[in-house]
């Protein structure tokens, strides 16, 4: 009898194929157990009638054949397919032959296997597999059938979905990850458009990059830690380009891995971030050194902004606060600033910043959080901080503004003032935090008009003509643009009244980025910089202050009535005090009810991930599709859950056509 085409059963036997079968023994003994039986799987989960797929040949990585097809397979092996049985069997024998063989020639004939939710069950071939796994071997190949498990709402299942998806594309079954979205984001970060399907080449140079990459990850990490290598790698493209992994040396590869590691334990827990709400109170002791900084060297802050600021209000926000902060800090801070930041040159004016001898650089748009935490990782010796919301990372903090208390505000001076309840709202980017500002605004509105409806437009969506949806409408009072740069001409800003000349402007918000970034200044001079890093090495740090902290406000006119006025001073002081968050109580979104308790306020992570609008609000949240070309690197750094096109699903109906 032949085992395989390859094997001789009469061949001769070497002393050490013998003693390797008594060393895998001894291995599977202490192992236990036998490994998983597919038919067994598929019978717990009531899958009577599975349907089946037939891939063809396929490379199966060795390390995910978890299991035989059938329970008469299973009993010769220990879990992880090493042999249980006595030497001086038959079975021994033919497993010490075809370790021999695999010596003398190597094993070729492929194996008979199914594969369920990205895992592998022999059919035909346990031993092949027994032999190659004890040797360490990485693949072998095999007949596969895919079973494909009915759809549910469950994450493992999403996930393995999208891996359908994925293998579709590129026939790449060896990477894994533990959280949804993952394979369509690497699609992405290799250079790929969603539905593009994978070249030999392009496979052949992921395999050699996530290999490299895997054995230097493996090296370091050792046995306990508990994250999928897909995650780690995911992780480490969306910083280090995945063109330049390629042809990059594995000595660099180990260093950038190194490098890295304080980013890789953020993968460990679900809740990676830690938000600080409120400036950290400080002693006695430090108040004072803060007064008087004692054998201080001068600090060197620089600032990256990715637009210039005669054309952009934001950037023009930030510069004001650079400008208070060098006059508050007058001979102890020197203070520069680069203009026209975008994700190409990042990198090189965070370098020239350093390079100019600059201590502490912050970088002040979303899109400079990948240069800035590849600066930081290089230079761990300078302090970056990216003004980005919701984004956890151990070698850089970031930071922003609860805007959604002014505009809490806003939309209460809104309701109060317009006499037919139909407000506009302008927003630009539907992206975390952004949608809470325009939640709030609709819900101050409706607290003291309550026929008030918000008409929500967006300036980053294609060919919209606002003002003139407005008209049409009636819409008396808009919302506007916070601030308008240096450059801009006119009156179309904050809240304010459409008349027929002009604008009136009633209200705006404020960012007071110079209060921020004067904080900072004193945390490092007095000390107490370090105290807010958080202890757990697996969360990143985001400050997320409000109006309580002097950073944002809302500016009332002197058209604003004297009881409208008195009203907001209220709500500003209430919720500066921390007595009311504008997100408690019961809380309708456009599809029903969000929050049951009136007892209850939304938690801050909660009110950052929104992806709902509020029941008195006309408009909705634009897909990817709908946004102008430049918006679109935006949201997918910071976009609200939901908004990215996905690739076409795969389904019982659909996986035909494979």
């Amino acid at each position: 009898m032949s085992l395989q085409g390859s094997v001789n059963m009469s061949g001769s036997i070497s002393n050490e194929a013998i003693s390797n079968y008594e060393k895998a023994l001894s291995i599977g003994k202490k192992e236990g157990k036998t490994p998983l039986i597919l038919d067994n799987i598929l019978k717990e989960q009531k899958i009577l009638t599975p349907k089946e797929i037939p891939l063809g040949l396929v490379q199966i990585p060795l390390e995910l054949i978890v299991g035989t097809k059938t329970e008469g397979r299973a009993n010769a092996f220990s879990k992880n397919f090493y042999p249980i049985i006595e030497q001086h069997t038959e079975f021994a024998d033919k497993w010490i032959r075809l370790y021999q063989s695999h010596v003398d020639e190597g094993i070729r004939d492929p194996i008979q296997a199914y594969e369920y939710m990205n895992k592998f069950y022999v059919l035909e071939g346990n031993k092949r597999v027994s032999v190659l796994k004890y040797l360490e071997a990485a693949t072998i190949q095999g007949n596969v059938i895919r079973i494909i498990p009915p759809r549910t709402e469950e994450k493992e299942n999403k996930i393995y979905y999208e891996f359908m998806d994925f293998y579709r594309l590129s026939g790449i079954n060896y990477i894994w990850f533990s959280k949804e979205g993952s394979f369509a984001k690497l699609q992405r970060l290799t250079g790929k458009i969603p539905d593009s399907v994978w070249t030999e080449t392009e496979k052949t140079n992921f395999n050699s990059v996530y290999t490299r990459f895997s054995k230097e990850f493996k090296l370091k990490a050792g046995k306990n830690f508990n994250i999928t290598i897909g995650d780690a790698f995911l992780s480490f493209i969306e910083i280090y380009d995945y063109k330049d992994l390629i042809n990059m040396e594995q000595s660099e590869m180990q260093q950038k891995v190194n490098q890295y590691w304080e980013e890789f334990k953020l993968l460990l827990t679900d809740d990676p971030l830690e938000l600080q709400m409120t400036p950290r109170q400080e002693n006695k002791k430090n108040f004072f050194m803060r007064l008087i900084p004692v054998n201080v060297p001068q600090q060197r802050a620089a600032f990256i902004y990715g637009s210039t600021i005669i054309k952009s209000g934001w950037t023009y926000a930030h510069e004001l606060g650079r400008r208070y902060l060098q006059k508050t800090f007058e001979g102890q801070i020197n203070t520069s600033y680069y203009e026209c930041a975008t994700e190409e040159n990042a990198e090189e004016l965070l370098n020239k910043a350093v390079e100019d001898g600059n201590n502490l650089i912050f970088t002040t748009s979303p899109l400079l959080l990948k240069a800035s935490l590849k600066t930081a990782v290089e230079h761990t010796d300078v302090k970056i901080l990216n003004c980005s919301l919701n984004m956890a990372h151990r070698h850089i903090r970031t930071y922003y503004a609860r805007m959604y208390e002014p505009k809490f505000l806003m939309g209460a001076i809104a309701g109060a003032l317009s006499s037919n309840g139909k407000i506009g709202y302008i927003a630009d980017y539907p992206m975390l935090g952004n949608i809470a500002n325009i939640n709030a605004f609709a819900l101050g509105a409706k607290m003291v008009n309550a026929n008030a409806q918000i008409y929500l437009e967006w300036t980053k969506v294609k060919d919209k003509n606002i003002h003139e949806k407005f008209l049409k409408n009636d819409v008396q009072y808009i919302s506007g643009k916070d601030i308008l740069s240096p450059g801009e001409i006119g009156f179309h800003f904050g809240l304010y009244r459409l008349e027929e000349n002009s604008p009136l402007n009633v209200a705006m918000p404020v960012w007071n980025w110079g209060k921020f970034y004067e904080q900072m200044i004193r945390n490092i001079m007095n000390g107490s910089w370090k105290y807010d890093d958080p202890s757990d090495d697996t969360k990143g740090l985001n400050y997320w202050w409000g109006m309580s902290a002097g950073i944002v406000d809302v500016f009332c006119s002197k058209h604003l009535p004297i009881g409208t006025a008195r009203l907001i001073a209220l709500l500003r002081k209430t919720i500066c005090s921390g007595d009311f968050n504008p997100f408690s109580g019961i809380l309708y979104s456009q599809n029903g009810v969000v929050q049951k308790n009136k007892n209850k306020s939304m938690s801050p992570e909660e009110i950052i991930n929104m992806n709902w609008l509020a029941e008195n609000i006309i408009g909705s949240i634009p897909k990817m599709d709908d946004l102008k070309e430049k918006a679109k690197p935006m949201i997918l750094l910071q976009g609200v859950e939901g908004i990215e096109k996905k690739n076409k699903g795969i389904t019982n109906e659909n996986y035909g056509n494979f």
